[in-house]
């Protein structure tokens, strides 16, 4: 397996899950509520913020989806190098709120390392591409 199908297969697989997730906080929030790592629920009525989570979780999944579908692999990298900010956030919320640590590193901070992993092989691929030495009658695009 190259790097490139390995960058495609893990943008794909991460747009798969956070799509579930926020598809799942919209679907079934209080169901979801517990899996997030927070230890208590609202004293009143908290709906709103798990929809706010799932809407947030779908328009991720859906900006991967979209950029991998158009071959945009460069802005794809750019944008997974943002988006791990939103776990790295989920992760100091969880830690904050007193919620277990297993579940703000195991879930939260190994999906921001995968995240970044991802988008540091998505940014290499041109710089990669281009110091690759092409070969007589071979154009670098075939490369």
């Amino acid at each position: 397996m190259t790097v490139k199908h390995l960058a495609t297969a893990l943008a794909a697989l991460g747009a798969a899950f956070i799509l579930y997730i926020g598809l799942s906080y919209l679907i079934a929030p209080q169901a979801s509520a517990s899996q997030f790592g927070v230890p208590t629920w609202p004293r009143q009525d908290g709906t709103a913020f798990l929809a706010v989570k799932g809407v947030r979780d779908t328009a991720s999944g859906l900006v991967i989806l979209a950029l991998l579908l158009t071959g945009q692999r460069r802005a794809l990298g750019w944008a997974l190098a943002a988006l791990t900010f939103v776990p790295l956030g989920d992760m100091v919320i969880v830690l904050g709120a007193g919620g277990p640590a297993a579940t703000a590193y195991g879930i939260h901070g190994a999906t921001a390392a995968a995240v970044a992993f991802t988008a540091v092989l998505l940014l290499r691929e041109r710089a990669s591409a281009a110091a690759a030495p092409t070969r007589p009658g071979i154009s670098s695009s075939a490369v």
